[in-house]
C-alpha cells in the first residue's frame, strides 16, 4: 500500500488525481491522507470525489471514505476495462480536472474507452474544455495518445450543466517525449457567449486582437453563440497554432467588462509566448505522470510551479523513474524523466 500525505507541495486536488490516476495504471493500492487539508473547505468536494469516482470506474477499484468532505480514502484498483462510463458532478465542478485524472488509466484498457461528464465545461481555477482540445491532446498525440472530443453543451458558473463526451483508443506504450522550443507563426482564438447577446463573444475576442496585433502578432479568433445551455457565460481561450501550443485564458463574470475578459486572455498568452517553451505553465504540471509512463522525456516549461513538482513527488512513488528539474519555481525550466 502507498501512502500519500494529501497535504504535501501545493496540497490541493491535483495530489488525489494523480495518485489515483497511477494507482489505477500500475495497480498499487494508495492510502491518501489529508486530502486538501490546507484548504479553507477540507476534504473532497463533488468535483474531486466525481474524479475519483471515474477513475474507480475504469479500473474496477473499491474505495473507502469516497464522500464529499472525506480527507482520508483509500483506492484499492483491480483491471482496467474499457466500455462507456457517465459522470453527472451535479455543479459547476471543472469537467477537465476530472479528464486529468481519467485520461492517464483511459489509454492503458483493454478496449476503447467513452466518458460523458456534465459539470463546468468553462470556470475560473481550472483549463478549459477548450484547453483539453487544443492543447492536451495535441500533445500528448505526439506520444501516440489516441482520443477524441466532442462538446456537446457549454456549462458556466454557478449551473453548470455543460456536457462533454471524450473517446480514447487504446495503446500499449506512450512514446517518449523531447521538446523544448516554441515555434508557430499565428496565434488562434475561441470567443462564445452561451445565452447571451452575440456581441459579448465579439467584444471579447476584438480587445484580445487588438492587443495581439499591437505586439506584432498575427489571430483568427472564431465567435460562437449559442442559446444550448443551462444558464449565461462567456469565454475566450487563445492558443497558439505550432506543433506544441501554448495558451491564454479568461471567463467572463457579472459585471466584468468583455473588453477586460479579452485582454487578460491576451496577456495571459503573450507571457507564456514570452518564455519561448515549448509547453505552458498547465502543460508543464499536467505532462508528469505521461512522461514517467513514457520513460527518456525531456520538456521545457514556461514556468516551473509547485504543482510540477508536487505531481513529481507523486508520481516518482508509483513508478520506478527518476525527474531532474534544471530552473526554479516561477521561471522557465526543463523538466526530465530517466
Amino acid at each position: 500500500m502507498i501512502e500519500i500525505d494529501g497535504s504535501y507541495g501545493e496540497g490541493g486536488g491535483s495530489v488525489l488525481r494523480i495518485a489515483t490516476a497511477l494507482s489505477a495504471v500500475t495497480s498499487k493500492p494508495v492510502h491518501i491522507t489529508n486530502i486538501r487539508s490546507g484548504r479553507p473547505k477540507p476534504g473532497l468536494m463533488a468535483q474531486h470525489m466525481n474524479a475519483v469516482k471515474a477513475v474507480a470506474e475504469i479500473s474496477n477499484a473499491s474505495v473507502e471514505g469516497l464522500e464529499v468532505g472525506s480527507t482520508d480514502i483509500t483506492f484499492t484498483p483491480k483491471s482496467l476495462n474499457g466500455g462507456v462510463y457517465k459522470i453527472d458532478i451535479g455543479t459547476a465542478g471543472s469537467i477537465s480536472l476530472i479528464l486529468q485524472a481519467f485520461m492517464i488509466p483511459a489509454a492503458f484498457v483493454n478496449s476503447p474507452v467513452k466518458i460523458r461528464i456534465t459539470g463546468g465545461t468553462d470556470v475560473r481555477w481550472a483549463p478549459s474544455v477548450d484547453y483539453v482540445e487544443n492543447v492536451t491532446l495535441p500533445i500528448l498525440r505526439l506520444m501516440g495518445y489516441k482520443a477524441h472530443i466532442h462538446i456537446i453543451r457549454r456549462g458556466h458558473y454557478p449551473r453548470g450543466g455543460g456536457i462533454l463526451e471524450i473517446e480514447v483508443e487504446p495503446i500499449t506504450k506512450l512514446m517518449p517525449l523531447n521538446i523544448s522550443d516554441l515555434q508557430f507563426d499565428c496565434i488562434c482564438g475561441i470567443s462564445h457567449s452561451v445565452k447571451l447577446p452575440l456581441h459579448i463573444a465579439e467584444r471579447q475576442a476584438q480587445s484580445a486582437e487588438n492587443i495581439l496585433q499591437s505586439k506584432g502578432y498575427k489571430s483568427k479568433i472564431i465567435i460562437k453563440g449559442s442559446q444550448n445551455a443551462i444558464g449565461p457565460g462567456s469565454s475566450i481561450f487563445l492558443w497558439t497554432n505550432g506543433i506544441t501550443p501554448v495558451s491564454g485564458s479568461a471567463v467572463g463574470e457579472p459585471g466584468k467588462k468583455a473588453e477586460k475578459v479579452g485582454s487578460e486572455a491576451a496577456k495571459q498568452i503573450l507571457y507564456h509566448i514570452s518564455r519561448r517553451s515549448a509547453v505552458d505553465k498547465y502543460m508543464g504540471d499536467q505532462l508528469i505522470p505521461y512522461m514517467a509512463l513514457a520513460g527518456g522525456s525531456c520538456i521545457k516549461t514556461s514556468e516551473l510551479t509547485q504543482h510540477a513538482l508536487t505531481n513529481i513527488h507523486i508520481t516518482e512513488k508509483f513508478i520506478d523513474k527518476k525527474f531532474r528539474v534544471n530552473g526554479i519555481i516561477g521561471e522557465a525550466a526543463v523538466i526530465m524523466v530517466d
